[in-house]
């Protein structure tokens, strides 16, 4: 473990342990990451997405902030956790679109107007939020490895080490989870 990440695991402990100054000195160590992460996030949306980096980061980090019973193991299980809030974050913010898209607050466009507007891209992020859910109830961990990759944006090894399995294990989960998520979005 790099000295770096000892120092973050160190904070994080602190932190829960009630020292509440550990969280002000965390949070420079860790919001290069976050951003790193949120910037992974964004990859994966539509292009004129009303959701900035910054404010996936914000918002991210105010979640990550009111999870004061968290049990903090490590660097890697908060960016975990961090990479979880972001995606619930993202999933909330498509699900508002889609809900307005249908007539929630509706106000009235021309056909040329709402065609401009038209977009899949929540769409497929609520499908693939639902599939992970469904593959959460058949193998948690291979939901998990997903989430920490695509949306979080962690290599090989830092998912192994955020899960506590090996390598190897978490090239085959990854394998197929890819291949059930694809097939299970087929449908």
């Amino acid at each position: 473990m790099s000295a770096s990440s000892q120092n973050i695991t160190k904070l994080l402990l602190d932190w829960r342990n009630g020292d509440s100054e550990a969280l002000d000195r965390l949070m420079p160590l860790v919001y290069e990451e976050l951003r790193r992460m949120a910037n992974n996030y964004m990859r994966n949306e539509r292009r004129g997405h009303t959701l900035q980096t910054s404010a996936l980061v914000n918002e991210a980090y105010l979640r990550l902030v009111d999870h004061e019973n968290i049990a903090w193991q490590n660097r890697a299980h908060f960016f975990g956790v961090a990479a979880q809030a972001m995606r619930r974050i993202l999933v909330d913010h498509a699900r508002t679109r889609n809900y307005q898209k249908r007539g929630g607050a509706a106000q009235q466009v021309s056909l040329d107007d709402a065609a401009m507007l038209a977009d899949g891209r929540p769409a497929e992020l609520i499908a693939l939020d639902e599939a992970l859910d469904e593959l959460a109830k058949i193998d948690p961990r291979k939901s998990r490895v997903v989430e920490l990759r695509y949306f979080g944006g962690l290599n090989i090894e830092e998912t192994a080490e955020a899960l506590g399995v090996s390598i190897p294990t978490v090239v085959r989960d990854w394998n197929t989870a890819k291949v059930w998520l694809m097939r299970e979005m087929m449908r």
